[in-house]
């Protein structure tokens, strides 16, 4: 069995026993990323040598006895919305392309803290905006399992990297399902906390509303470990939860006795695939013979869901982006005209913004800013936060019925690359199942359950109450201890 075919927690347990140690590890990945990133793009940087250094000091304090961390030694990738000090934070735009920040992000100071190594940097969506990981600045991601098609989005390079196995472990960002999506598509678990539970501290803002940090990896109990170190209360971010924070990992093993699992009867319908359906229902069928209770439950205002968070989101997205402007940091575009109506200032401020963004993120801005405009404001954005309280209030009915909801996390398996960048509209669909979690705050987790005929991955997503994430992995690992589909990897041709 090659190094990279272990999953976080055998890694640890072999460095524990000295079988193997952090340099054998990192170097293994590294091999990994070199040989197979001109097929998957999952990354759009990596810092070999600050690696290995980590990898080496590490080694040594595991030899002298020393305590180490809860992830020591273990690589990582994060997301390239994560401010990290050691490593350009582009989110893959021309934008940021040489943005360094003096400072790390909580999470990434907490992956230290835990003597995690990190790799570098994932391939996104720009500004996080986007279901497929095509619209970055430094080229598409591939999805491993079948390179011509999508990885998902938009933390698809994040959930492409642990697929291909150049990292146990990888974070995403989930506005309105970027984690959940292309763990989906990639065949890899992926976790949505409550909101406030993963501090967002130093995560390049989308939608502050939103916006949640989490973790992905090859089974629930590597998620569970990594996310007993994200978690906890933060004084930087002032949407932290505080409280106690559970040693996910001990716990994700226990059993869960007389869980009540509620179908969501609106995400069985008109657009969902014929396979995706059928392996959910697989999936569900699993969980009743695990003991789990089903029942049918309506979330009646889910279908107004997408349009809600098409408005929310460009709304926070056209405040938040405001200040890339090329006056402070980042792009900044050059040969200024001098005679435009409004002055030289606001001509550059309009010609490093048409330079800098994308088409992608060009658009949200200006869906944004015209729901948030004098004219339209309570007949869009006032009108989207009423929806968005009645769906909150639709979960919070639903869980006094059931303990968990249960239902597909993408309508469809991975579309081919380019099949849906002339319409928008149908690439905004694909978060029609995952956006409701968001809008809520709640967390959710995507599960691998099946492949379709064409051997693209297809998972379930459980959704839960706030703060019930001990519970979704809980779930999630007893249905992986009874099933094989996280055991699968894709067959990678080497690149020349």
């Amino acid at each position: 069995m090659a190094i990279v075919d272990y999953t976080a927690t055998e890694l640890l347990e072999r460095m524990d026993s000295r079988d193997l140690t952090s340099r054998d590890i990192t170097a293994a990945y590294l091999a990994q990323i070199e040989t197979h990133h001109g097929e998957v793009n999952a990354l759009v940087r990596w810092d070999a040598e600050g690696a290995m250094r980590t990898a080496e000091a590490i080694d040594s304090r595991r030899e002298l006895g020393e305590p180490v961390g809860l992830l020591a030694g273990v690589p990582v990738v994060v997301k390239d919305n994560l401010c990290t000090s050691r490593h350009v934070t582009s989110c893959a735009s021309r934008m940021l392309a040489n943005y360094c920040s003096p400072y790390d992000a909580t999470v990434i100071e907490r992956l230290k803290a835990a003597d995690a190594v990190i790799l570098g940097k994932g391939n996104m969506d720009e500004f996080a905006m986007g279901a497929s990981t095509e619209t970055s600045a430094f080229g598409p991601t591939h999805n491993p399992w079948k390179l011509g098609h999508i990885p998902g989005g938009s933390s698809g390079g994040s959930a492409a990297a642990v697929a291909a196995s150049m990292a146990p472990v990888s974070l995403g960002s989930d506005t309105g399902g970027s984690i959940r999506q292309p763990s989906a598509h990639c065949g890899v678990v992926g976790l949505k906390p409550t909101y406030g539970r993963v501090s967002r501290y130093g995560l390049i803002a989308f939608g502050s509303s939103l916006d949640c940090i989490g973790p992905m990896g090859r089974t629930a109990e590597d998620v569970a470990r990594v996310m007993s170190v994200l978690a906890g209360n933060d004084p930087k971010d002032a949407t932290s939860i505080a409280g106690p924070v559970p040693r996910y990992e001990m716990s994700c093993r226990e059993p869960l006795d007389g869980v009540r699992l509620g179908v969501i009867d609106e995400q069985f319908g008109e657009g969902l695939d014929d396979e995706v359906a059928s392996k959910v229902e697989m999936a569900i069928r699993e969980f009743e013979g695990l003991g789990a209770t089903v029942t049918n439950i309506s979330l009646p205002h889910i279908r107004y869901a997408i349009a809600a968070y098409y408005i929310i989101a460009p709304s926070e997205a056209s405040s938040n982006l405001a200040r890339f402007d090329g006056a402070h940091y980042g792009y900044r575009a050059e040969d200024i005209p001098l005679d435009e109506q409004d002055g030289p200032l606001v001509a550059m401020y309009r010609k490093t913004r048409r330079e800098g963004f994308g088409e992608e993120v060009k658009r949200r801005i200006m869906l944004g800013t015209y729901s948030l405009s004098a004219g339209y404001y309570d007949a869009y954005y006032l009108r989207a936060l009423k929806i968005r309280r009645l769906i909150a209030q639709d979960f919070a009915d639903a869980y006094k019925n059931v303990d968990f909801l249960i239902g597909p996390v993408t309508p469809t398996p991975a579309f081919e690359i380019g099949e849906k960048m002339e319409d928008p509209l149908a690439m905004y669909l694909g978060d029609s199942y995952t956006v409701g979690a968001n809008l809520a705050g709640l967390p959710a987790l995507s599960l691998p359950c099946g492949h379709t005929a064409e051997g693209l991955p297809v998972a379930v997503q459980l959704q839960g109450p706030a703060l019930s994430e001990e519970g979704l992995l809980q779930l999630a690992c007893a249905f992986q201890q009874e099933s094989d589909w996280h055991l699968m990897r894709p067959e990678l041709t080497k690149a020349e």
